[in-house]
């Protein structure tokens, strides 16, 4: 995400390295460059323009500290910039109401139906809310089918009527359900187009005066740059959407709907999608991911993940063996299950400061863990809780088993071992400090 617009601006900010002071000729060749950058990730020229005109006028009238090189204040000057251009702040979802209906909207392929999933998914497992999916596409059978089967996946009721083709009946008639129920969310898919038609808005329309809706989500795969930014222009003029949802933000995204969305259609982006998985989704904040496009990582939502998967009972049980030198691989096995539940390796590893950098090129597989784990499975319970008995035939089992060889499972024990050392360290306050 965002990778070579990062690179682009590093390059760019280099021009004032080394520069005694900021004057209006090396801020106006920097930002030639930073220009340039933002319109080869695919933003809007005329947010472009109006960016840099904005660094610009910000960074010739600031008093430069003798402390602060010109090149860091020009990093400080274009992350404010870039967190105000994608709106300032985040705005949360309005959940209020009886129940509260959120429309969805967008083209096909955008990702708009997995999106429904994925929001049912987050208020139900993080607000408590008991959400309804309602399934308004009636032209094509297989999104009913779709929708249903995340249902299945997140235990989420699904309202359809397979053979009714009047999309706003349908709407009305699952508002009525869910009041019945005790849904207090409705989340309306409706139906997409491989481009923007009058019938689809028209019917849409339709459904919004018909239902009422406290939320009119736009989605749209952020990897169509800048012709996300027209289509979400033509569905506000006719729709006049709450906010907008990015989905597609793992992939190899250029960047520049996310910087032009929030300026051109003057509404915020409220949510990011970010994988295939069911939880793969975040609120959009627009500070940290100005952090990012700037290589700074995002450490704020790095604890919040951790924090998610946070159990207080099993670290208090977890330190306690770790005190008693008793920290098994079964205990292993579950940190494993535990990292994994937070999402991609990757992405994780990139929100800490000064990685995502240095590991651009590395291929980290969702699937890292695989052989360890395999490694584990293929012990005894008891080999997992005393390690210290696996003799040459039993490692020669374990390998056999796991589809590893010794190697591997010679370099994990020596990991293991030296893990559970540096944990009865850290605990017992024993680790030993750097010396200057």
């Amino acid at each position: 995400m965002f990778e070579s617009l990062s690179e682009r601006l590093e390059r760019s900010f280099k021009i004032l390295k080394g520069q005694g002071k900021i004057t209006e000729i090396n801020v106006a060749e920097t930002l030639k460059d930073v220009r340039k950058a933002l319109l080869d990730a695919d933003v809007n020229f005329k947010t472009a323009k109006t960016f840099t005109e904005q660094v610009k006028a910000k960074a010739m009238g600031m008093d430069v500290l003798t402390s602060v090189k010109p090149n860091e204040l020009m990093v400080k000057v274009v992350h404010d910039e870039l967190a105000l251009l994608m709106g300032g702040t985040n705005v949360d979802i309005n959940t209020k109401g009886s129940p509260a209906i959120i429309l969805m909207s967008g083209l096909q392929g955008s990702g708009k139906t997995t999106f429904t999933g994925k929001l049912a998914n987050l208020l139900k497992s993080k607000k408590g809310k008991n959400p309804l999916m309602v399934a308004c596409d009636v032209y094509r059978p297989a999104a009913i089918e779709q929708l249903k089967v995340l249902g299945t996946q997140i235990n989420v009721p699904v309202y359809s009527e397979p053979d009714n083709k009047n999309a706003v009946k349908i709407a009305e008639n699952a508002i009525s359900f869910a009041k019945k129920n005790g849904n207090d969310i409705v989340i309306v898919d409706t139906a997409g187009r491989l481009a923007v038609d009058e019938q689809m808005m028209q019917e849409i329309a339709a459904i919004k005066a018909a239902i009422q809706p406290q939320e009119i989500l736009f989605v749209v795969d952020s990897m169509t740059g800048q012709d996300a930014v027209n289509t979400a222009k033509e569905f506000n003029d006719r729709l006049d959407f709450t906010g907008v949802v990015l989905t597609k933000l793992d992939g190899d995204t250029r960047g520049g709907a996310a910087l032009s969305i929030r300026s051109v259609v003057e509404k915020p982006i409220k949510f990011v999608g970010i994988g295939e998985k069911l939880d793969a989704i975040d609120y959009f904040h627009p500070n940290r991911m100005a952090d990012r496009i700037l290589g700074m990582g995002d450490i704020v939502s790095l604890v919040e993940k951790a924090q998610e998967q946070y159990d207080e009972k099993e670290t208090r049980r977890v330190s306690k063996k770790i005190a008693k030198n008793q920290f098994d691989f079964e205990d292993f096995m579950r940190q494993i299950q535990q990292i994994k539940k937070m999402g991609n390796l990757k992405d994780l590893a990139s929100m800490i400061p000064g990685v995502g950098k240095a590991i651009k090129d590395v291929d980290i597989k969702d699937d890292a863990f695989k052989h360890v784990e395999a490694i584990i499975q293929s012990m005894t319970p008891y080999e997992r809780k005393n390690p210290q008995v696996l003799n040459g035939s039993r490692k020669q089992r374990i390998c056999k088993g796991s589809g590893t060889n010794i190697q591997d499972l010679n370099r994990l024990l020596k990991q293991f071992d030296d893990m559970r050392k540096m944990m009865r360290m850290v605990q017992s306050g024993k680790m030993p400090m750097n010396r200057r």
